[in-house]
């Protein structure tokens, strides 16, 4: 077997395991990070995620649980990245006294390594600590002793990782330090504990060869951003001096051709082996040692001396370069893929690193290897592994083609992994069919489209046409669930008008019967829903109304004003037209409110948000903001009041207490919307940016973010069910969007102005717009 593989092997072996238990410890651990950030909902969120604890036959929303997993690793990378930032920041106060640099082993200082000015995804660091050879011992001349064994180490290295890992590359950027270590201030252990010591918060990989006799221990050490500490081992020992005199020995086999070829053509040997130099040397060394071994002397008692030249250097050269790069190829793939779950590479690169045919077994040690990465991730990332194991398949797959197709076997086991995870996931046993495929059929929805096309693309480059049969059943079957998805349709029923102004809000009656609407006219109007009638208009000291909303019980209607001197909030009852309270208190524009789903509370939005008793009237706290309050929502159970501003900030607030919770960054626009999903798990937000996020309410994760709408989003709407979102904006059109898949539905333009606010009847039959354009529409959704 081919030595570099040899050394991949050794060190899959044994390294795996060490980054398996490594990742296990980080996810006990993950909770220390909690005074650096409010994580400690997270396992609680996990627990819900853990398909352990789902019921069989659930209808589970698994893309949205994969994407929430995805924006949890990503969250802790960045808090981590914090902490970093923070340590480094201390590294570089810290006086570098002379104690430290005694065992100091790099021409580089700590600040010029601590600079990240430059950087997207933290890089993975890459030290070489090039071995000292004393070459005069093989009868080097002077003259090639000057050859630069380090720079040519450096530059085969440094071309492999700016083709695969590049530093400016998005998925798996390395950095190569080349010329960094400083030989002469060697230390071994000593300059590994110095170097982890200040440069703790850097990833980084050292590939360090050290002279041991007629061997070089050949050693990495390493850590990630993960770790409490370095991994530091001697993963292989290389016979140098065999390589060189190996590589001299071929050398003087070759001469003997030439020589014989140039006697034959009547050159004389004398001014033949005049030519020769070194080889002619080493070739009467190797005919007396055959010459020897044929009677029978133990040669190995002999201290037979090889001379050796540039060639054999560079042959050695090549072997560590070899080296190098297998270790730094397979070290990068599992940093990047531990933290931020990258697929591997190395599978891909080993037929043109390796140029001779290697084993089954040995193609089973590397693939197993990253296998057990990937089983150590699963408890946090199990819906990421399916993908990972499939992609590994296909680079097996590719592999196996240059291999005679005798390394199907690992592929296969790859494939069978990531299939029976999948099936996991959705609480079936892989053991209840043979086919796992056909199992597939049932589970499958519209968001595993991606998976399945790749699965398609494996037994396509296998020739499994059965698996090919197979999936393309699947594929059908998600074609039908799209069809099913689309053919949705909303109609128009009604178009109301009557007001002066735009309409700035509508709400729905709980029993879908009533529609009421806000004007800045100074106007509130309340219509029959389902035809289109006017009951009422009320116009009793009014200003311009910015928002209107329906106690959950029908009975009453509050209205916010946004005109000063009359900011205040009014309400009354809905069958009465009664007039029971108007709240005073806001010196600024009531620009929204929001009733709590147990009808209790009434919140409204200023530049504060103020809470009351919807039934007394009565202030029950005041809740600060530094900037006006666009938006409020209230959480099915009322725990939870979300908040959103001028200053692009979402703020979740307890309503009963007035305590703040969190608060959410992501919109580079004022937030102008705030809704939450049915079953209280969903904050969405529409903003001025033109986006609309989906954030995870308990731990306020962005779980995606939806584009389309050419200018600000005003007013959100989700479905009863919690699978449809639609939204209005100044664009003048109404989007419909499909929840699980995110894909753009429908988008209506009959709004002939912007569309400020609508609301879906509690049955999910009716949808209601209000516009800048003066008119209400009223559509039927089927």
């Amino acid at each position: 077997m081919q030595q570099g593989l040899m050394l991949l092997i050794q060190l899959v072996l044994e390294f795996a395991p060490v980054v398996a238990e490594l990742v296990q410890n980080r996810n006990k651990s993950s909770l220390g990070l909690s005074k650096y950030e409010p994580i400690e909902a997270i396992p609680e969120i996990l627990k819900v995620l853990n398909p352990a604890n789902k019921k069989s036959g659930d209808v589970e929303d698994f893309e949205q649980a994969r994407i929430f997993q995805q924006q949890l690793v990503a969250d802790n990378h960045q808090t981590r990245l914090r902490i970093a930032a923070q340590e480094r920041e201390t590294s570089l106060k810290l006086p570098e006294v002379n104690k430290i640099f005694d065992s100091w082993p790099l021409r580089l200082y700590p600040s010029q390594i601590l600079d990240h000015t430059n950087y997207g995804h933290t890089p993975l660091k890459i030290f070489i600590a090039p071995p000292q050879v004393d070459f005069d011992q093989f009868g080097a001349r002077r003259d090639e002793n000057i050859f630069k064994f380090e720079l040519m180490l450096a530059e085969g290295l440094r071309d492999f990782l700016n083709k695969h890992y590049s530093l400016n590359s998005q998925v798996r950027p390395t950095e190569l330090l080349a010329g960094a270590w400083d030989s002469k201030r060697f230390h071994s252990e000593s300059s590994i504990k110095a170097l982890f010591g200040m440069l703790k918060t850097e990833p980084s990989l050292i590939l360090e060869c050290e002279n041991d006799g007629d061997y070089l221990n050949f050693r990495i050490a390493y850590w990630g951003l993960w770790q409490d500490n370095y991994y530091y081992k001697t993963i292989a020992r290389l016979p140098y001096r065999e390589i060189l005199e190996e590589s001299a020995k071929r050398r003087a086999l070759e001469w003997k051709k030439i020589r014989d070829e140039l006697v034959a053509l009547g050159e004389k040997l004398e001014e033949v082996n005049q030519l020769g130099k070194d080889n002619v040397i080493n070739l009467e060394t190797l005919e007396k040692v055959e010459k020897w071994h044929e009677k029978g002397i133990d040669i190995s008692k002999l201290s037979l001396q090889y001379q050796v030249n540039r060639q054999d250097y560079e042959k050695l050269c090549q072997v560590l370069i070899t080296y190098h790069c297998l270790v730094a190829g397979w070290v990068a793939d599992i940093y990047h893929l531990v933290d931020r779950g990258v697929p591997p590479l190395l599978p891909e690169l080993l037929p043109s690193l390796l140029s001779d045919a290697f084993d089954l077994q040995s193609l089973g040690v590397i693939a197993s290897g990253y296998k057990q990465v990937y089983q150590a991730l699963e408890n946090e990332r199990c819906y990421w592994i399916p993908e990972l194991a499939l992609e590994l398949a296909q680079s097996l797959c590719h592999l196996s083609d240059a291999y005679g197709g005798k390394l199907r076997a690992w592929a296969n086991e790859q494939l069978n992994y990531s299939l029976s995870t999948w099936l996991q996931l959705r609480q079936i046993s892989p053991n209840n069919s043979p086919n796992p495929l056909q199992e597939m059929q049932s589970a499958v929805s519209v968001k595993d489209e991606e998976y399945v096309k790749k699965l398609r693309e494996y037994f396509v480059a296998v020739g499994d046409t059965q698996s090919i049969a197979d999936v393309d059943e699947i594929l059908n079957r998600i074609a039908n669930l799209k069809h099913q998805v689309t053919v949705q349709h909303i109609l128009l029923r009604h178009t109301l008008t009557g007001h002066s102004e735009k309409v700035t809000s509508v709400a729905i009656s709980p029993d879908s019967e009533t529609l009421v609407s806000g004007c800045a006219d100074k106007t509130i109007k309340v219509w029959n829903l389902k035809t289109g009638k006017l009951i009422r208009t009320l116009t009793e000291d009014l200003g311009k109304i910015s928002s209107v909303a329906i106690s959950p019980d029908g009975h009453y209607f509050a209205v916010g004003i946004c005109q000063h001197p009359k900011s205040n909030v009014k309400v009354w009852n809905l069958n009465s037209d009664k007039l029971l309270h108007t709240l005073l208190g806001h010196q600024k524009p009531v620009n929204c409110i929001a009733i709590s789903p147990d009808g209790q509370i009434l919140a409204s939005g200023s530049n504060k948000i103020k809470i009351w008793n919807l039934h007394k009237g009565d202030r029950i706290s005041t809740l600060w903001h530094s900037f006006a309050v666009n938006t409020a929502a209230i959480s099915p159970d009322g725990t939870i009041l979300a908040s959103g501003s001028s200053d692009n900030k979402i703020r979740l607030w307890n309503p009963h207490t007035g305590e703040p919770l969190r608060t959410l960054n992501g919109h580079s626009g004022e937030v102008k919307s705030v809704i939450i999903s049915p079953d209280g798990e969903i904050l969405f937000s529409a903003s001025a940016d033109k986006t609309i996020k989906i954030w995870h309410l308990t731990t306020g994760k962005v779980l995606h973010t939806l584009t389309g709408h050419l200018e600000e989003v005003r007013s959100l709407a989700v479905s009863p069910d919690g699978e449809i979102l639609f939204s209005g904006s100044v664009d003048k059109t109404i989007k419909i969007w499909h929840l699980q898949t995110g894909e753009l539905l429908q988008t209506i333009t009959e709004h002939s102005g912007a569309v400020n606010s609508i609301a879906i009847s509690h049955d999910g039959q009716f949808l209601a717009s209000a516009s800048s354009d003066k008119t209400i529409k009223i559509w039927q959704i089927n």
